[in-house]
């Protein structure tokens, strides 16, 4: 097994230094889990590099509550040094840790190309692509009483067709090679009439780009509790023949490789025999 998608940082405190220490500690916790290889993959909103490239980006949608609320989480997070994460990934690879260099990017309208360039001159393995915002909203601040209100007003239809929509752009950008976390707009539990057609469009898009798609234990630890992605889509995947990683998306070392066994025993049920593995950002099928 393997797990694709692990920060450094819990969302509740600011960012550090990566440390070869830290990334040891996390491959000791996933081979405990049965995890024979992680891939480190930050937030690039962590990242000053980030902040001075999308610098005011959601200040093109209208003023709200949640806007006031994405750019001041923006501003308190986006601390990091992306060259000094990139070369603590790199050092502990050089070390002999099963340790892959990877980066969470999220979908910024009409900037993705910008997006592209920037993070071409770094040495990736894989980037993670990722909707965690609705135009200013992000809905999967599950905790936030002011985020949460707004799935009332906005409504469930419209929250998942805006979300299908910008996963759609997502993958068209060809930024990104994983859509991590494909079906994360169900995180509050709320799910639309035929949630079929929205996990259809999801599917084609990532067949019609040729991504990979993630098998995430993250959405058991969140009012949903269920898998990403959800036992239709994860079966829309396997038909498409679309290539899979599995996750814990851990802000910590507690959560590395949660459920690992439940994520393998889901691929099985779903017909899964390999998983997909990166380097320089070239996938590679490996036994599950």
């Amino acid at each position: 097994m393997i797990d694709y998608h692990l920060h450094l940082w819990s969302h509740s405190k600011p960012s550090t230094e990566a440390t070869i220490e830290q990334l040891a500690a996390y491959c000791e916790k996933a081979a405990g889990n049965g995890v024979t290889e992680i891939a480190i993959t930050e937030h690039f909103y962590r990242f000053r590099e980030a902040s001075a490239l999308l610098k005011g980006f959601f200040r093109r949608y209208d003023a709200s509550p949640v806007r006031s609320l994405m750019e001041e989480y923006w501003e308190r997070n986006s601390t990091a040094d992306l060259d000094q994460y990139v070369e603590v990934g790199l050092a502990a690879k050089k070390a002999g840790l099963p340790v892959v260099l990877g980066l969470e990017v999220d979908y910024y309208e009409g900037e993705m190309a910008g997006v592209a360039a920037l993070l071409s001159g770094y040495p990736f393995d894989v980037l993670l692509g990722s909707i965690h915002w609705i135009q200013a909203w992000p809905f999967d601040h599950v905790d936030d009483p002011v985020v949460m209100a707004e799935w009332e007003r906005v409504g469930v239809e419209p929250a998942w067709q805006g979300y299908t929509r910008a996963l759609e752009e997502l993958a068209a950008s060809e930024t990104v090679d994983v859509l991590a976390h494909p079906d994360l707009v169900k995180v509050a539990g709320h799910r639309p009439a035929v949630p079929e057609e929205y996990y259809d469009r999801m599917a084609e898009a990532a067949a019609s780009h040729s991504m990979t798609a993630e098998v995430s234990s993250a959405g058991r630890r969140k009012p949903v509790n269920e898998i990403y992605p959800a036992p239709y889509l994860l079966d829309r995947f396997r038909a498409l023949g679309i290539g899979v990683t599995t996750a814990s998306d851990a802000h910590g070392l507690g959560d590395v490789a949660d459920r690992a066994g439940e994520l393998s025993q889901a691929l099985k049920v779903a017909g899964y025999e390999e998983l997909t593995r990166f380097s320089g950002r070239k996938p590679r099928a490996t036994a599950l």
